[in-house]
């Protein structure tokens, strides 16, 4: 086995560890409803998760590791292509929100503070702020 072969490897296995955590967090509630099945296929498509995977981690993600980041700049970078992601999902109102929110939880962050850090995400993504800015102003919001 080359190197590059224990890469991909590694790769993908955290994509995999990655995806089961976030399907971990949409059946938080027992359920996947309807957006949040849309953003796993989306995300799915992201991470390079093929679709006989997808189906196995759907029936088996608790036996995937949970990885949250450990630097909170990681977690950040992590907010904000998931912010993109449901954005982009246009997975409206309060399910936009709420789906976020189970994320941030899942990201690491303090459950007092995902409401405020899930809106603004969101309102940073609405104005299309890059990456570098958007990790920027989530910082300087708890100054």
């Amino acid at each position: 086995m080359s190197i590059s072969d224990l890469f991909d490897s590694g790769f993908r296995k955290r994509n995999e560890d990655h995806f089961a955590a976030i399907v971990r967090v949409a059946m938080s509630d027992g359920v996947i409803n309807d957006a949040e099945k849309a953003f796993l296929d989306r995300l799915a498509t992201r991470l390079d998760i093929s679709e006989h995977d997808y189906k196995k981690i759907l029936k088996d993600y608790m036996s995937h590791p949970i990885n949250a980041p450990h630097s909170y700049d990681m977690r950040l970078e992590r907010l904000y292509d998931l912010a993109r992601m449901v954005w982009a999902d246009h997975i409206e109102g309060p399910n936009q929100v709420s789906l976020l929110e189970k994320l941030c939880i899942g990201l690491g962050f303090t459950p007092d503070n995902v409401k405020y850090i899930a809106d603004k995400a969101l309102s940073l993504v609405y104005y299309e702020v890059g990456q570098t800015e958007f990790i920027e102003k989530m910082k300087t919001m708890n100054q």
